[in-house]
């Protein structure tokens, strides 16, 4: 049984939100960052870095610089560029990409939910990454970036969001990057309560992107004096599996850990079946097999059969195996998370992403990887336990400031 629950939305107003809805903040270089602060006075990321135009600035992640982001909302609100809605709603949200249309509803994932162990994760979350977010919830009082949940697919659900993008969307634009965004708001109580019974027929949701904000959520709603309604919910983002997009995550190594080409292919000979393949770009055909790019050559790793553990969720997968039959015992990467000499190419990049990095001497070789099924996903998260770091590239990627969560209690 899931529950997801109509919020009154603080929302960009029409005619400005294709300038205020933006990419998280962790997704702009520097340099980019500045330019869009520069260029776009509506943008989101104003609240979120407050202090661009300001000579005495405060230390990143203390209560000062989160009071900062409270104030520059506050004025954002106030100058009109925001309004909330007056009815509880859940919204229906559109992202097409690539000819790729990512489809489902925004409201409040609720964090019993969570707690008991039906919202299920499959990465490990920071504790002080929790605790900070945690934090930043309390002080500036509201919620911007969905949590992307997936679940099952529902023909009721599917049938009932085809039914609301029949009429005109409250907004439709589109982006610099060629996606375009639309949403929907529901308000009617009787659709309401129909999308709330559906959702009883989902057992559990799984968490496809945004574990610290989740984990999070959950220590503020944990930790707050006075609990409601509202704070027992977390903003989110509520797909389907046969919606989502689960891309390859590649990795790129910047050294052969002080071996030769030649010795190097002789060791992985032990592990792995290599094949030579010819062409500009080669990319894995399915599970169980593993590209190369080494020297301006490709090649295809398929690993030794009584290597692998298929009955184990996490040791069947690509990226444990490329972890501990390469990456670990030949090329001493120990720890993929914190080691400088290991990179990750996101699968949007292709395999000729993979070959760019290689090719300008920024890495010696590069692993292309299948990408993991919704499936494979499931069945980590259902037996409680964790993917190795970086195991997948999930779109659709959600905007901050589109639909924002107002935390304040009732």
């Amino acid at each position: 049984m899931t529950h997801i629950q109509p919020f009154k939305a603080i929302r960009p107003v029409r005619d400005k939100v294709q300038l205020v809805a933006s990419r998280p903040y962790y997704a702009y270089t520097k340099r980019m960052l500045a330019a869009k602060l520069k260029s776009n006075p509506y943008t989101f990321i104003h609240i979120i870095n407050p202090e661009f135009h300001k000579k005495n600035k405060t230390k990143p992640n203390t209560k000062g610089r989160f009071l900062r982001v409270k104030e520059r909302f506050n004025e954002f609100f106030e100058e009109g560029i925001f309004l909330q809605d007056e009815k509880d709603s859940i919204y229906v949200y559109r992202q097409t990409k690539d000819g790729h249309q990512y489809l489902g509803f925004i409201g409040g994932a609720d964090l019993n939910e969570y707690k008991a162990g039906k919202i299920k994760k499959h990465e490990e979350t920071i504790t002080k990454r929790e605790a900070t977010f945690s934090k930043y919830l309390k002080t500036v009082g509201f919620n911007a970036e969905p949590v992307l949940l997936f679940h099952k697919h529902h023909d009721d659900l599917n049938s009932l969001l085809l039914a609301q993008t029949k009429v005109r969307a409250e907004y439709e634009y589109t982006t610099t990057d060629r996606v375009k965004h639309e949403l929907w708001v529901i308000d009617d109580e009787n659709t309401l309560q129909e999308i709330q019974h559906h959702f009883n027929d989902i057992e559990e949701t799984y968490i496809a992107d945004g574990h610290h904000r989740c984990a999070s959520s959950a220590r503020y709603f944990e930790e707050s004096e006075i609990k409601s309604k509202v704070n027992q919910h977390a903003l989110a983002f509520f797909i389907s599996d046969q919606k989502l997009n689960i891309l390859d995550f590649n990795r790129v190594v910047k050294d052969l850990n002080g071996l030769s080409i030649k010795s190097y292919l002789e060791i992985i000979s032990n592990s792995f079946i290599i094949k030579e393949k010819p062409g500009k770009t080669y990319a894995p055909k399915q599970s169980g097999e593993i590209s190369m790019y080494l020297e301006q050559k490709w090649y295809s790793l398929t690993p030794l059969p009584e290597l692998i553990n298929y009955e184990h969720p996490v040791e069947r997968l690509d990226t444990y195996i490329l972890t501990q039959l390469i990456l670990q015992p030949i090329l001493n990467i120990q720890d993929l998370k914190e080691d400088e000499r290991i990179d990750f190419v996101s699968g949007d990049k292709g395999m000729k992403g993979l070959k760019k990095v290689v090719d300008k001497g920024v890495a010696k070789v590069a692993f292309g990887l299948f990408p993991i099924s919704p499936r494979q996903l499931i069945d980590v998260a259902d037996a409680n336990l964790i993917m190795p770091p970086k195991s997948t590239w999930i779109e659709p990627k959600l905007r901050s400031g589109l639909t924002i969560y107002p935390l304040e209690t009732e």
